[in-house]
């Protein structure tokens, strides 16, 4: 995909389209573009920069495909090493031998995503893997947490009437403040807070769900007209129709909404920690600032 083409599909988006799920599911398909910006500023020359970017979607997750990314580095050029994690992220490693005073990343995607609700599926065995039952720092319940889980549970039949009060408890306990948390924030601090952002709902949920015995995940990725990354959680359940599957069912407690085709899935894993959209160290004394960008649009097409 030349770089004229993709400027075509940009000026045909849209990243505002209230009634989008509704012409979509009149229509055959939709492209998602999403472009996004990561630049580093340092106070002085900085040396052996290794970036990890967790920015690219999987080939497939649920219905959506990736059907073009791209990564560029400036200024200069560098080669970026591709790898894939035990959960099947997309993952880049960019070496870069000096800074003198800024590295900019810039990432373009395209998705194509057809009507209709698609779960992501997963063998039977993730229902029991410690992966996704036990819990991490940043999800590590303490007492009032296990207490606000169990009384969020009580009289649930199944794992998914669990998930879907323990979403509502979450989304009433913290109310959304930008500043009052931060990304080493842990899900019991956040709740003792009563504020946060989408990270700290997602690892509420999280930390409540798998004290409770019930497999859970973060989900790193976007929300069509939000203009940044959002996080949400997975909730593995029994397929019914196939005993050798799993399914994962998504919420959103911030939004108290079932992710639906506004949403662009990234990366997955325990927690925020394994997702981090950029992270990286670098040899030096001198700071850095982060700054970034997102942009999300949407082309719904005919046949």
């Amino acid at each position: 995909m030349n770089q004229d083409r993709l400027q075509e599909m940009w000026d045909s988006s849209s990243a505002s389209v209230a009634d989008f799920a509704h012409h979509l599911m009149a229509s055959s398909r939709a492209h998602f573009v999403l472009r996004q910006t990561f630049e580093y500023r340092y106070s002085g020359p900085v040396t052996s920069l290794r970036q990890r970017l967790v920015v690219i979607p999987p080939l497939e997750h649920g219905g959506q495909r990736l059907i073009f990314h791209r990564l560029s580095t400036e200024p200069g050029a560098s080669n970026a090493e591709w790898s894939t994690d035990r959960f099947g992220n997309s993952i880049a490693c960019v070496r870069i031998g000096a800074v003198t005073e800024f590295i900019r990343f810039e990432v373009d995607v395209v998705i194509e995503r057809e009507p209709g609700l698609v779960t992501a599926r997963l063998r039977s065995e993730a229902l029991r893997d410690p992966i996704y039952l036990d819990p991490t720092a940043l999800t590590q319940p303490d007492k009032a947490l296990a207490s606000a889980a169990r009384v969020a549970s009580s009289g649930s039949a199944s794992h998914l009437e669990i998930a879907e009060r323990v979403c509502r408890t979450v989304h009433e306990a913290l109310s959304y403040r930008k500043g009052a948390t931060s990304v080493d924030t842990t899900a019991a601090e956040a709740l003792a807070t009563g504020a946060g952002v989408c990270q700290d709902h997602a690892h509420l949920m999280i930390a409540m769900c798998r004290s409770l015995g019930v497999p859970a995940r973060y989900v790193s990725g976007h929300l069509l007209g939000e203009g940044q990354t959002h996080a949400w959680v997975e909730v593995l359940v029994a397929d019914p129709d196939d005993p050798d599957a799993a399914v994962a069912l998504p919420f959103d407690p911030c939004h108290l909404q079932k992710p639906d085709l506004r949403y662009v899935t990234v990366a997955v894993g325990r927690d925020y920690a394994d997702v981090a959209p950029a992270s990286g160290t670098y040899s030096g004394r001198h700071s850095n600032r982060l700054t970034s960008n997102t942009r999300l649009g949407v082309t719904v097409l005919g046949d």
